[in-house]
């Protein structure tokens, strides 16, 4: 089901800051106004899932080794992930959300795009709901938020960027205010836009929003591409005609690593692997889905990407099924450059009672049913007692 979209229309895109470290900070004074890390312990492999303010400010984000972290920041303090704990903040914040509007479409855990505008005869103007949510998230949950507000998505999530954190930024809703306020920015801030757009785009010498403007559609097609210059280009203008989705559920799960440094070590890629494959394995038993296949993903220095998928025997949960497949497909690459990026997901989702349907006239496996008792186990220890219980 979809709300519909036009010019007139006030968008919000809400966004938790250092969600996740901002809950430890609320929860612990002692951690307040110091530098924390929340994710893997700094001597141990693994990785940040989130940094407060005051460790942003070293250098640490989000996907960085937390040796790296702890080598940036050695006074940091590290805190496990308490994901249970961060899913019912996360549940309160959208509870708040869904007060103001039914057209709230989630992003993620901390971050969601709102359509405000037939609550507007109700509670104001966009920027008056805007303050309100936020009032209500701080006064309530003791957290502050970053919301941008325009006329369509890509300029509410734009606006929310801009005075992180616990910023409110109203975009101008008419043709002529939008494109000059996009004029100055980077084309960098125009979704699709990564390295290899980028570069192709510094060699057209495009390098603002304002040259993708006012150079010719064919131009721009030269340079990137007939399907990403019609793209670029109205994004340009300030046009996004997408809707807010609503009861959007992953088509599929994944995970991606990017090295801080491209990797040679096959075994420190494998042990990445194995880390990126728990985690999917994890939000596929919380989503009460089974995967039909597994995806392998892997991008060169020279940010050539190839991908290997390969279907499951039946459908499955199963940890140990995941893993099997993400070593199967693995040991089949040959490493012949340094990788910059590993990923890893299942595909083909299908609920649970599916599944099982389909294995009617199967004999019960009692090992399967021990081992996915054993990952609920697993699971539960982990929520209770951090990712490396």
């Amino acid at each position: 089901m979809n709300a519909p979209a036009s010019l007139s229309h006030v968008f919000l895109h809400v966004d938790m800051d250092a969600f996740y470290a901002a809950i430890e900070q609320r929860d612990h004074p002692e951690y307040r106004g110091k530098p924390l890390v929340v994710g893997a312990p700094r001597d141990q492999r693994g990785v940040v899932s989130t940094a407060s303010y005051e460790a942003r400010k070293y250098g640490i984000h989000s996907a960085m080794p937390s040796r790296e972290a702890a080598r940036r920041c050695p006074h940091a303090i590290f805190v496990p992930v308490d994901m249970r704990r961060y899913e019912e903040v996360s549940a309160r914040v959208f509870a708040i959300l869904g007060q103001y509007t039914p057209y709230v479409e989630s992003l993620s855990i901390d971050e969601a795009f709102l359509d405000v505008t037939g609550s507007r005869q109700l509670y104001g103007s966009g920027p008056e709901i805007a303050r309100r949510i936020k009032d209500d998230i701080k006064n309530q949950l003791g957290l502050t938020c970053s919301i941008g507000v325009a006329p369509n998505k890509f300029l509410a999530k734009l606006g929310s960027e801009f005075q992180k954190p616990d910023g409110l930024t109203v975009l101008p809703a008419t043709r002529p205010a939008i494109m000059e306020f996009l004029r100055p920015l980077p084309v960098t801030r125009l979704w699709g836009v990564g390295k290899v757009t980028r570069q192709a785009l510094d060699r057209a010498g495009l390098h603002v929003i304002g040259d993708i403007q006012e150079t010719s559609l064919q131009r721009l097609t030269q340079a990137v591409g007939a399907h990403a210059a019609a793209h670029l280009h109205a994004l340009a203008c300030g046009d996004d005609s997408r809707e807010i989705e609503l009861d959007v559920r992953e088509k599929t799960i994944s995970r991606e690593h990017t090295f801080l440094r491209d990797e040679r070590n096959r075994s420190a890629v494998d042990a990445m692997l194995i880390h990126l494959v728990e985690d999917v394995a994890r939000r596929l038993r919380a989503d009460g889905r089974r995967a039909t296949g597994g995806r392998l993903k892997i991008r060169w220095k020279n940010f050539e990407t190839f991908t290997r998928q390969k279907a499951f025997p039946r459908p499955t949960r199963m940890e140990a099924d995941l893993q099997a497949m993400a070593q199967h497909l693995f040991k089949k690459i040959t490493l012949t450059q340094p990788v910059r990026l590993i990923g890893f997901g299942v595909t083909g989702l299908v609920e649970s009672q599916h599944s099982q349907q389909l294995e009617l006239f199967e004999p019960p496996d009692e090992v399967r049913v021990k081992k996915e008792n054993l990952d609920r186990t697993v699971d539960h220890i982990r929520a209770t007692y951090g990712p490396d219980a």
